[in-house]
């Protein structure tokens, strides 16, 4: 089968689609002919070793994918050949064929493009996580999404006014704004703008932002918990602009303010009644499309450098998608 194959942690540009040998079944785990897999910004970090833990060489990359059951070990169930499927992994989406546990896979609702599926999982279970059991949104309040045009920004967007909150979209470019308030942004704000934090103040009042989603890290960070409100909740979603900031510890007693983490990876083994019950909600709205997921470019499986590049030059409107099957 061809996959992305990655031998040497290096620059994507430098990584090559290979022939590799179809993966073999093992108790537990589903075959499935893949057809999309999403590429995000840990993807691209893997790929050059940068990422927080390196995956074991060879590796193929792709965390997210969607595609269709070709066989299942003989102690799985509900997993009968055919059966479209989305799926949450370390690695192996980028190839025509990947085995996953079981565990991994849920059963993709009817009317659900590949593309969409493959474009689901991380960003929105980490929204729908970091919004309701980290931040404890309230309808009402306001939450201030940083970086809110790309996959992990716009999945808070929705999620964010799903839940019944007031969404300030942070982005660099009126484009990038506009594309935010197209998906439920009640206000876009440009944060390359000096005086923007005078700009929230008006919007929200004098009150400042309830709860903050934080991907992109770096200096932009520190202004925005500066203006959190009082028992205001900062989540630290990950660190797009390449910068890990140090807060000073003395303005979370000033502003009332909580800095609270975010790691997807550890929901699972950490608290895996809330991955469920996130889970189920998700799906919930995905079947009823209260939730349609953005997706962004969809690129041709020979065209997947491309997709890597839009996302990590942060050009990109949405979650970026190569198709494969």
């Amino acid at each position: 089968m061809k996959a992305v194959l990655v031998e040497s942690y290096d620059r994507i540009e430098n990584i090559t689609i290979r022939e590799v040998a179809k993966p073999e079944l093992s108790p537990g785990m589903v075959r499935v002919r893949v057809q999309a897999a999403a590429v995000g910004f840990v993807d691209g970090l893997k790929v050059q070793g940068l990422y927080q833990t390196k995956d074991p060489l060879p590796f193929i990359p792709g965390s997210e994918f969607a595609g269709v059951v070709e066989d299942a070990a003989a102690d799985v169930k509900g997993f009968a050949s055919g059966t479209p499927v989305i799926g949450l992994v370390r690695n192996g989406g980028l190839a025509e064929y990947i085995c996953a546990a079981a565990a991994d896979l849920v059963v993709t609702p009817k009317g659900i493009d590949p593309e969409v599926g493959a474009s689901f999982f991380a960003n929105y279970h980490t929204a729908l996580y970091a919004l309701s059991s980290r931040g404890k949104l309230q309808s009402g309040e306001t939450l201030l999404v940083l970086g809110a045009a790309g996959g992990v920004g716009i999945a808070a967007v929705q999620i964010g006014k799903l839940l019944g909150a007031r969404v300030i979209a942070a982005a660099s470019t009126e484009e990038k704004r506009q594309f935010a308030m197209k998906f439920g942004a009640d206000a876009g704000l440009d944060y390359t703008r000096d005086g923007w934090r005078d700009e929230l103040k008006e919007l929200t009042g004098g009150h400042g932002a309830d709860v903050i989603y934080d991907p992109v890290g770096g200096d932009l960070s520190l202004q925005a918990f500066r203006s959190i409100a009082w028992n205001g909740r900062h989540l630290v979603i990950g660190f797009a602009s390449g910068t890990i900031p140090a807060l000073r510890f003395n303005l979370p007693l000033l502003k009332g303010g909580a800095l609270l983490g975010v790691d997807l990876a550890q929901i699972g083994r950490r608290e895996p009644d809330v991955r469920d019950q996130v889970i189920t909600q998700l799906f919930a709205w995905l079947s009823e499309k209260t939730l349609v997921p953005v997706v962004g470019k969809v690129f041709a499986f020979e065209e997947f450098h491309e997709a890597f590049k839009a996302m990590t030059t942060r050009s990109a409107l949405g979650k970026m998608v190569v198709r494969v099957g």
